[in-house]
């Protein structure tokens, strides 16, 4: 955790304090001779690494570099240093470790395009490694220099084709995949130096790997760094990171923690046998893909003006189109339902905890920030394909899910419903996409059947494996589940399996009487389809239903920003992590009965607002191939103090249970319009019912100590609605 807040650093500066390193305005170059490179493995990989399946997406991502430019110039800043802050920030959104900007020289190679004058380079810092003998270890080492150049590929394919899309030609570059030298690169961008032929770069302890972006978009340079500059300056402001920064312990602490564990202290939380709301395995029926409101929308359920915007929403933005080559191109390599040859027996698997614990350190080390697992259980997985009407039958014994974050600070710059919102959602799912790839294809050279479930395709429903891996629980938004430390800001993606392992419990961190008493999600939905009233049965469990019918078509047809994350963004559980949030993490968990104060507290503070310091990206909207000014305007809001009890008195919410859905084996070439009036009806009945059901349940051992919250005796949660489709 940071000590300091960030709440005053543009989001450009990066999260470590280059800025307070001494430059030199004399260019700087690797010597004449010199061989300086990128630091690599201590290590080899073992024979059961997972290194094959590390290089299959590293050489995916290498042929996604270049591509095709857009036919005309975005309305960008003519200011370089403006286009320069915006294309770092780009960088460090998807996790660049250090970035800056250099001039391209004619003496940087014949490969290149004549044409490009810019370089953007950005480090990669080396993942962190289990212990020796821990769990994963056979599997991790000797693959970081391989794992940090396909997280470095995917970030330069990304950037070069955000820049393509506004207009410039660009080419990404990383090692094995270079027309230039990144080497070079790094010590002109004030990135790295040599010394003693090594090349060493400030702040990063655990070793790295370039990339760059090569364009004809003029940037404004940064200067290279000092030759005798301490690399990590003394000044108490910088170890302390006073301004918002990494504190210089930060890879020490983060070095005290078993990999497997992961970043945020999960084993505090209390486990339970049950969800924390109720859950009637036998009421459960199976619902197909088609019923899915994207689906919907996509098939012209919903109308012709919905399904028109359905295939662009997510895609409006310049940055979003950067990643959905690399979305679009990992789906035929998430694997299939067969059995792979010569499946392994239970009788001849290794200790169950031992995989469990491996498969954490590989997903913790590729990137994820929750990684949870649970039986794939039947009711978990859609009924029915929504291309072809096939049936799905359930195919695996085990789910992992894992949980991206959707990154704090530009949530904190955004409105939630604004031209950053569908870039967040793609890039969680992209990097989630590529994490759980990584780890089902391993499994499957491993002697598992193994298949990746993300945003693209997926035959399971995220929400129930998200509860039962223990991962979060469900909340006011309805089909948005709130995690203790990240709150909703999250993307999930699954992968089932046939490996053993141990299977985690449901969490409990008092969240039900926390939004039982706060209806801020509800209040700041810009389409009212959040509920500010109790909750309700649907299909066999107890959840506050959103009306998603209209959700989607907010989400879908909005023109002032592509798609829409307010609920997340206006969550009081949506932190920063430093010390003082944990601290009210923790104050949130162990008192419940101050919900409601903290909350308030919340509004008071401003939290939910726009802080314009984070806002880093470009208003632009792609039209027709074109990045141009957004048409109608952007979503400028803030918060709507005051307004429940207009907005609640206001509400008319449906919910679309599997009755009022699509039957199994329609297609998205047959159009089922959307009941809308029948929705609202079954609303109040199904509030009724769970009024019902809670009375009568007054003697039954199932329920004994219920008291607002109903606790079932079977575990199982089945949401309407994936979130394993779209933003």
């Amino acid at each position: 955790m940071r000590l300091y807040s960030h709440r005053d650093r543009p989001v450009h500066l990066g999260p470590y304090p280059l800025e307070h390193l001494r430059r030199i305005a004399e260019p700087v170059s690797v010597p004449n001779g010199s061989t300086a490179q990128q630091p690599s493995d201590n290590r080899l990989a073992s024979s059961a690494s997972a290194l094959p399946a590390i290089c299959e997406y590293l050489e995916l991502f290498k042929g996604l570099l270049d591509g095709p430019v857009a036919p005309q110039v975005a309305p960008v800043p003519s200011d370089r240093s403006a286009r320069a802050h915006n294309l770092k920030a780009s960088a460090y959104f998807l996790d660049a470790s250090l970035a800056g900007v250099c001039r391209i020289t004619p003496k940087d190679g014949t490969d290149l395009p004549r044409h490009h004058t810019h370089a953007l380079v950005f480090l990669v810092e080396f993942g962190r490694e289990p212990w020796a003998g821990d769990p994963g270890e056979s599997w991790i080492a000797g693959t970081n220099a391989t794992r940090t150049d396909m997280r470095a590929a995917e970030i330069a394919s990304v950037l070069a084709g955000y820049v393509r899309w506004m207009g410039f030609a660009a080419r990404g570059h990383v090692h094995g995949a270079s027309a230039i030298s990144l080497e070079e690169l790094a010590v002109r961008a004030g990135l790295a130096r040599v010394e003693q032929e090594r090349l060493v770069a400030p702040f990063v302890r655990r070793g790295f790997r370039i990339g760059a972006v090569t364009c004809d978009y003029e940037m404004a340079e940064d200067l290279p760094l000092a030759v005798d500059c301490a690399l990590e300056p003394d000044d108490p402001s910088v170890v302390l990171g006073r301004n918002g920064t990494r504190p210089s312990w930060w890879s020490n602490d983060h070095d005290k923690r078993p990999l497997h564990l992961g970043y945020y202290p999960m084993e505090r939380i209390q486990r339970v046998s049950e969800p924390t709301t109720l859950v009637l395995r036998e009421r459960i029926k199976r619902v197909p893909k088609r019923g899915d409101f994207f689906y919907r929308a996509a098939a012209g359920d919903l109308g012709a003006k919905t399904k028109e915007e359905m295939s662009r929403f997510p895609m409006k933005h310049p940055y979003a189109l950067g990643m959905a080559p690399l979305i679009r191109s990992m789906v035929p390599l998430q694997g299939t339902r067969e059995p792979v040859l010569e499946e392994k027996n239970a009788e001849e698997v290794p200790e169950a905890q031992f995989n469990a614990d491996s498969i954490k350190a590989l997903g913790y080390y590729l990137g994820a920030d929750f990684v949870g697992i649970c039986e794939a259980e039947p009711w978990m997985y859609y009924s029915h394909d929504a291309v072809n009407g096939s049936p799905i039958a359930a195919y695996h014994k085990y789910a992992v899910c894992m949980l991206i974050d959707q990154g704090f600070e530009t949530m904190e710059g955004a409105s939630g419903d604004d031209w950053i919102s569908a870039s967040q959602s793609m890039r969680a799912y992209m990097r989630g996409a590529e994490i759980a790839g990584v780890i089902a294809a391993h499994c499957r050279a491993l002697g598992y059947s193994a298949r990746t479930h993300t945003n693209a395709d997926s035959e399971i429903i995220h929400n129930p494996v998200i509860v039962m891996s223990g991962l979060g629980e469900v909340s006011r938004i309805g089909d948005t589940l709130i995690n203790p430390f990240i709150g909703p800001r999250s993307k999930s993606v699954v992968l089932t399996t046939n490996l053993p392992m141990t299977v985690d419990q449901p969490i409990d961190f008092n969240l039900q009487s926390f939004c039982e008493s706060c209806r801020k999600c509800a209040r700041e939905c810009p389409c009212n389809a959040i509920s500010f009233g109790p909750k309700i049965l649907f299909n066999g469990y107890e959840v506050w239903k959103a009306d998603v019918e209209k959700c989607a078509k907010y989400r879908i047809t909005q023109q002032k920003g592509s798609a829409c994350g307010r609920c997340m963004k206006t969550c009081p559980w949506n932190r920063e992590d430093t010390i003082t949030a944990r601290e009210l993490i923790w104050r949130s968990i162990e008192h419940p009965e101050l919900a409601r104060a903290i909350a308030l507290d919340d509004d008071l503070q401003g939290n939910g607002s726009r802080n314009p310091v984070k806002k880093w990206w470009f208003d632009l909207e792609v039209v027709d191939g074109i990045a141009q000014r957004p048409r109608v305007g952007t979503n400028e809001r803030d918060l709507n103090l005051g307004r429940e009890d207009k907005l609640a008195g206001l509400q008319k919410l449906a919910i679309f249970p599997p009755e009022l859905q699509p039957v199994g084996g329609t297609t998205l070439d047959q159009v089922v319009p959307v009941d809308r009036e029948a929705g609202q009806a079954l609303y109040g009945k199904a509030r009724a019912d769970l009024a019902a059901l809670s009375s009568a349940s007054e003697d039954s051992t199932c329920f004994q100590g219920w008291e607002g919250d109903v606790h079932a005796c079977e575990a199982s949660f089945y949401p309407e609605g994936a979130k394993g489709h779209g933003p």
